[in-house]
């Protein structure tokens, strides 16, 4: 846990890390109250393949994770569609390409496996609500026709949360966002409500995986 704080001076100096969130881990499909104090994550945008390599092979903290981990995964991940800031920025903004698919429109169609990265910081006065929706969409992407993983991850406990899961294809991602009565009724809550201050909708490519997951490769 304390590397959560002490790590952040290395990342911030890492050549080519565009973007990066450390993030704990909760115990269920989605955002918990439970929190795994034993796994734990970093989401990270970098400039290109070599300095992704280059912190792999080359950076300390790299190194303990392989050294200290009982089990790890890493994933690579192309950006397909994007919509939202956080920490009030595009994480997959170039200054070339601009927002990538903002709206969805003209990004590439995806026939194998899709990740799904859904963000948001929560209104201290919508919290309350917002937990008592977790337990129903939990227990929805547990029975999902489709979803190979799901994790629920954060940065700061309760308040800014998110959830990351691996899909068979897209059209497994369409049925779980539009068929479910669970999921539609919570999403409409939150625009009602107002629950999010800022929120994150991000699709990638997965296109290569390396190590275990809960004992296997969910992408194998």
């Amino acid at each position: 846990m304390r590397y959560m704080a002490f790590d952040r001076p290395v990342l911030a100096r890492t050549p080519g890390l565009r973007f990066w969130r450390l993030l704990g881990s909760g115990r269920g499909a989605s955002m918990s109250l439970d929190a795994d104090l034993r796994r734990w994550a970093l989401f990270a945008v970098w400039d290109g393949e070599p300095a992704l390599d280059g912190f792999l092979s080359r950076s300390p903290i790299a190194a303990r994770w392989n050294r200290e981990a009982q089990e790890s995964w890493h994933v690579r991940l192309a950006p397909l569609a994007s919509r939202g800031r956080w920490g009030g920025v595009d994480p997959f903004a170039t200054e070339e390409a601009g927002d990538i698919a903002q709206t969805g429109a003209g990004a590439p169609r995806q026939a194998g496996p899709v990740a799904v990265l859904t963000r948001a910081s929560i209104r201290p006065s919508r919290l309350v609500a917002f937990y008592r929706s977790v337990p129903e969409v939990d227990a929805l992407l547990r029975e999902q026709e489709g979803c190979l993983a799901s994790v629920g991850v954060g940065e700061w406990p309760l308040a800014r949360q998110a959830t990351f899961s691996l899909w068979r294809d897209a059209a497994a991602v369409r049925d779980f966002a539009h068929r479910g009565g669970a999921h539609r009724r919570v999403i409409g809550r939150t625009r009602s409500g107002r629950w999010y201050s800022e929120e994150l909708f991000a699709r990638f490519a997965p296109y290569g995986s390396a190590g275990t997951w809960n004992g296997t490769d969910p992408l194998a």
